[in-house]
């Protein structure tokens, strides 16, 4: 163990710990391979900005939650006001800003609810995937599994035996079929991938969406709700079991993605979802992500994991989903970003660099009665699709 954190250190010490700038630090995407609409992170940030001033401390009376709370739901917020915009806007002002606060507040009961969720334990497994051109090592993920009492199993493309095949094409079925079994044993997994990304695709081993989702589907059981698994009358796949993060370019867009992919084809097999996998992005929505590139690649977000939860002493007695949505995220909200001290205290925060934010998102899976309310906060019909997969900030 004193061996392994030595060698963390060394990583660390040679990427830097302190927050990167542009020279030091790189989107992780490839330059020939851009979405075909390029983001654009000034205009975005502006839009927030405006929200962020008219409409947040308004907001934030009406709820029970600490400035930091709500710091780390705003982004949230925003995206759903701009994607309900059509719901919101025959509101009169008042009524948008307390539907907004209702909204808040679900997303703030979402993150209790889900807080205790673990991550990383003993008696979860977990699945790596690893770029193959840069210096990711398998030691990013095997020593802070290993830490955890969680057996790890990562799959990176030349580096030997049977989870580093020669080409890319056999690593990417290798980690699908694995990916297959931990749907189909239903063992608690952690799926960690690293590297490369696009808005439809694990860039790095050219791994479609569709493709993942049908890796995951191939495997899952239907179960049913009340009576449990392979009932005569199995109502849905419930993948409750697997959580899936993703540390790349566009890793909120393509989780958003899978997660429609998986609705779709699990309707295609005649059954609905119960429960999608819980799902973790470094970078939110058209966000290019940030790595520090030297004699190590290590993306930032997993970079602040390893910080937090092994190089940072005592360790918890596991990783949850609240550690992510909270100090992690926290401690992401200073790229980019620049505190405002008044008093001896951070009062607030200035964006200085638009292209270094990332702003993860942890995802959770909604339920049928939570969809409804969801529903009937925005006075949306009844029948009106929803995405299952639901950000929680």
């Amino acid at each position: 163990m004193i061996h392994a954190l030595i060698q963390v250190l060394i990583v660390l010490f040679a990427i830097g710990i302190q927050h990167a700038s542009l020279a030091a630090a790189q989107p992780d995407a490839k330059p020939d391979a851009r979405p075909a609409v390029k983001p654009d992170p000034q205009a975005a940030a502006a839009a927030f900005a405006a929200f962020s001033r008219d409409d947040s401390p308004l907001i934030r009376d009406r709820l029970e939650a600490t400035d930091r709370e709500y710091r780390q739901i705003e982004p949230t917020l925003w995206l759903l006001a701009k994607r309900h915009a059509a719901a919101l806007a025959p509101l009169e002002a008042a009524d948008r800003i307390e539907t907004l606060a209702r909204l808040a507040d679900f997303i703030l009961r979402m993150r209790d609810k889900h807080a205790a969720d673990v991550v990383v334990g003993e008696g979860r497994s977990v699945i790596g995937l690893l770029d193959p051109d840069r210096g990711l090592d398998p030691k990013e993920i095997t020593t802070i599994a290993g830490a955890y009492d969680a057996e790890a199993t990562v799959w990176k493309q030349g580096q030997g035996g049977p989870t580093g095949p020669d080409t890319k094409q056999a690593t990417a079925a290798g980690f699908l079929a694995a990916i297959q079994k931990a749907a189909r044993d239903r063992q608690p997994t952690t799926v960690v991938v690293l590297g490369h990304g696009l808005p439809e695709e694990i860039q790095s081993y050219s791994i479609p969406c569709e493709q993942l989702a049908a890796a995951i589907l191939g495997g899952a059981k239907q179960v049913d709700a009340k009576r449990g698994e392979g009932s005569a009358a199995p109502d849905g796949i419930d993948l409750s079991h697997l959580t899936i993060i993703c540390d790349d370019c566009f890793s909120a867009d393509f989780l958003e993605n899978l997660g429609a992919a998986l609705e779709r084809g699990s309707l295609r097999r005649g059954g609905p979802l119960v429960a999608l996998p819980t799902c973790l992005a470094g970078t939110n929505r058209d966000r290019y992500g940030i790595a520090d590139v030297g004699e190590k690649f290590v993306p930032h977000f997993w970079k602040t994991c390893v910080e937090l939860y092994f190089v940072h002493r005592p360790l918890p007695p596991s990783i949850t989903l609240a550690d992510f949505f909270g100090p992690v995220d926290w401690m992401m909200y200073g790229y980019g970003r620049a505190p405002i001290v008044a008093e001896g205290k951070v009062s607030d925060y200035r964006l200085v660099n638009p292209d270094l934010v990332q702003d993860p998102v942890v995802f959770v899976s909604l339920d049928d009665e939570e969809l409804a309310e969801l529903r009937t906060i925005l006075a949306l019909p009844a029948d009106a699709p929803l995405p299952r997969l639901f950000d929680i900030g």
